[in-house]
């Protein structure tokens, strides 16, 4: 039995500390938009299980998966395919049908990355295939993972460093992106004097968190970026975290001249392919992406929960 477009159905972004989340309006603006009585909401979900649970709903027509189920999702899939698979996380559940229905992940991540990049900077300063160059990424967890692969396979920065507090974590991130297409040279920084000896990366994306660092390797992380962060050349810095919009990462990165994407951006460049995979191809084409991008900026500015 194929999906029902004329049934109510729902929609849910799921993860931890998701109430604030600014999508359910773009979504649900969108669903109007194409005719369909589906409602997208923001349900919070303490466990796996729960995340499992609604997944399996036959009410459920996909989910948009968020920190921290990304990695542990998978392995409650009928299918990932091969997005999913390299990156090592699924950020969006849909279904497919052959006599039963499947549940199925994907990775939209890094179209979200690949477009909040390109959203600023001059074209003739990007990295290209004649002219690579190294990036940055401040975590290593499921959000670094899709950044990893828009930087190494699309994005032409085959050496890509990370600051991150957790030596293992970097260790399996690295493992991971064996997976990739185009398999990156990460580095690991750890001081300033490795940073000094070190090309400027043209494009920096955070993946962690708004926290004020306070342990050794927390203050270590913050001012080796803050190294990079103050030299003459300039690129483009994304902050996937947008709780708060103006994040601490975003605000030093002004301060020292660089143009900034904020992370609510990464919801809208993946909005056509989300709805692709829900709603298939044919329906998908009467999507009216310019007027859910307005819904979208207008919820993140007046949102309560990301501006403070």
């Amino acid at each position: 039995m194929q999906e029902s477009y004329s049934e109510e159905r729902t929609l849910h972004l799921v993860g931890v500390g998701v109430t604030h989340s600014i999508a359910p309006e773009m979504h649900n603006y969108i669903a109007k938009s194409l005719g369909l009585p589906w409602t997208f909401y923001a349900t919070e979900c303490p466990t796996l299980e729960d995340v499992v649970s609604l997944a399996k709903k036959s009410t459920t027509s996909g989910l948009v998966v968020t920190m921290p189920y990304k990695n542990s999702i998978m392995k409650h899939l009928d299918k990932t395919d091969d997005l999913a698979t390299i990156i090592g996380a699924c950020n969006n559940i849909y279904y497919k049908y052959d006599g039963r229905r499947h549940l199925c992940g994907t990775n939209t991540d890094w179209r979200g990355v690949q477009g909040c990049l390109l959203e600023k900077g001059e074209e003739k300063d990007r990295p290209s295939s004649e002219r690579p160059a190294s990036a940055l990424i401040v975590g290593a967890g499921g959000a670094s993972r899709a950044a990893v692969y828009a930087l190494a396979n699309h994005l032409h920065c085959p050496t890509i460093y990370i600051l991150n507090r957790d030596d293992q974590e970097v260790e399996n991130l690295i493992n991971d992106s064996r997976r990739l297409p185009t398999i990156p040279n990460i580095i690991h920084i750890k001081t300033v004097s490795e940073a000094e000896k070190l090309p400027t990366p043209y494009y920096i994306i955070g993946t962690v968190p708004d926290f004020e660092p306070s342990t050794e390797s927390e203050l270590a992380v913050a001012s080796v970026l803050k190294h990079f962060l103050s030299r003459s050349e300039k690129g483009v810095l994304l902050d996937m975290c947008f709780k708060p919009r103006r994040t601490r990462m975003i605000k030093l990165a002004e301060q020292l001249g660089w143009p900034c994407v904020e992370g609510t951006h990464v919801i809208g460049y993946q909005i056509e392919e989300q709805w692709r995979l829900w709603v298939g191809e044919e329906r998908v084409q009467k999507l009216d992406r310019e007027g859910a991008w307005k819904v979208l900026l207008k919820a993140a500015e007046e949102s309560k929960g990301i501006n403070f």
